[in-house]
């Protein structure tokens, strides 16, 4: 769904978009060149994400969204800033039943931020050290370390890797010149 509305807004494919939801919301803004595309700038396309992930769409939480998308963008580039979540996570708590766990949230803007919110938490519980950030300076992309080794560095090692390897080599020759 949300592939279609980028296409109705004739922007570019979304890149990386397989990531975990706690991820994917930091995933809804990138950069294309020189060009930044933000989904949460725009009802329909917010609403799009929303339903891909089988969130409620309405009301459509645009700013709240923006505000969680900020607030685990900090706490990944610096893990002493996670205390700025728990107003965030105030909005609602987990109701138990026998045999499921519902989010339980008094506003329903906060919903789909609320889970977004507790799927990042889930995350860093599972994979504390491979939550990251693309190592790409110019990319603003976010991903989890799912290899192997844990070494992943690189959004794409087709994209981001290989510009930043022919980058250093591009430079190595010129040193040597």
């Amino acid at each position: 769904m949300l592939a279609d509305a980028l296409r109705a807004h004739d922007w570019p494919e979304r890149p990386l978009d397989d990531q975990p939801l706690g991820t994917d919301l930091l995933n809804t803004r990138w950069i294309t060149g020189t060009t930044w595309y933000d989904v949460l700038d725009h009802d329909d396309l917010t609403r799009a994400w929303l339903t891909d992930h089988g969130l409620p769409a309405d009301p459509v939480p645009r700013a709240e969204l923006a505000q969680t998308r900020a607030a685990i963008a900090a706490a990944i580039a610096d893990p002493t800033t996670l205390d700025a979540l728990d107003p965030l996570l105030a909005h609602g708590r987990l109701r138990l039943t026998v045999d499921a766990e519902h989010p339980d949230v008094a506003d329903p803007r906060w919903h789909a931020p609320w889970v977004c919110l507790r799927d990042f938490l889930r995350l860093r519980a599972e994979h504390p050290d491979r939550i990251r950030k693309c190592a790409n300076p110019d990319c603003v992309l976010h991903f989890v370390d799912t290899s192997r080794t844990g070494r992943r560095q690189w959004c794409s090692m087709t994209v981001c890797g290989n510009r930043l390897k022919a980058r250093r080599h591009h430079d190595r020759q010129r040193a040597r010149a």
